[in-house]
């Protein structure tokens, strides 16, 4: 069995895979501060009796890919791959500086390509949202990159006197009728918008691209998109698998 870990600076998703299956997924708080110790606990806990034989990491969090790679390697009975520069990933990248590409970008990527197709739109709604785009050949091409849903509510609140912070939720109406809904609507649907404007101007040059969307809030977000309605929840520890495979085989 393969575990795999991404760790974003919000969240961080755990999945559990026998051959193709995704058996068990678990998503929990990134927390900079775990020590290996803590990390080894919590995931036995996980685990429940299951010892994996390979592991998967992608992290943007350095402090985490530290624990997290001394855990694995007491843990797991098996090959660890850590995604970085070096890791084979089977995709060609063609940007200025390859090495500054984050793991969970490039991950992503390989994991819609394989799943929907190339060309390819893919949309991580994390911490930071996140609109890549896998050209026709298969290469990963670049992307956009704008401030998360959760950051822009929290900055909202934060440079307001006035403001508060809100359940992040779908108001009655794109027209709200309270403060509450007004900063809603501007949230979701604003991020909607986002979203569109940014997929709509990469599919002006592929237009035959496939489009799906992750992360946290992309079950919130995608309902309320034109352009994106494939919302994949699992797509980073998918393609944290095809990695694993490529680089063990």
């Amino acid at each position: 069995m393969l575990l795999a870990i991404d760790v974003g600076n919000t969240q961080t998703a755990i999945g559990l895979w026998r051959g193709s299956t995704l058996i068990e997924h678990w998503r929990i708080s990134t927390n900079a501060e775990r020590t290996a110790d803590e990390y080894r606990l919590l995931l036995t806990a996980l685990l429940g009796g299951h010892i994996p034989t390979g592991a998967a990491l992608a992290s943007v969090v350095p402090p985490v890919t530290t624990s997290l790679r001394t855990t694995l390697e007491r843990l797991v009975d098996g090959a660890l791959v850590v995604v970085g520069p070096g890791t084979r990933t089977g995709m060609a990248i063609h940007i200025d500086t390859p090495r500054e590409l984050g793991a969970d970008r490039i991950v992503n990527a390989i994991g819609a390509a394989d799943r929907y197709g190339a060309p390819v739109v893919v949309v991580d709604f994390g911490t930071a949202t996140t609109v890549d785009l896998v050209g026709e050949g298969g290469d990963y091409l670049g992307g956009a990159i704008a401030p998360g849903l959760s950051v822009a509510a929290d900055a909202l609140v934060e440079h307001t006197a006035a403001l508060r912070r809100v359940e992040l939720t779908t108001p009655r109406s794109v027209v709200g009728r309270s403060t509450v809904e007004a900063i809603q609507s501007g949230l979701v649907f604003g991020y909607a918008g986002l979203v569109d404007g940014l997929v709509g101007r990469m599919l002006e040059a592929h237009p035959q691209a496939a489009t799906v969307a992750t992360g946290g809030v992309a079950a919130l977000v995608v309902p309320h998109c034109k352009l994106v309605s494939t919302v994949d929840e699992n797509l980073t520890l998918f393609g944290l698998s095809l990695v694993f495979q490529l680089n063990v085989a």
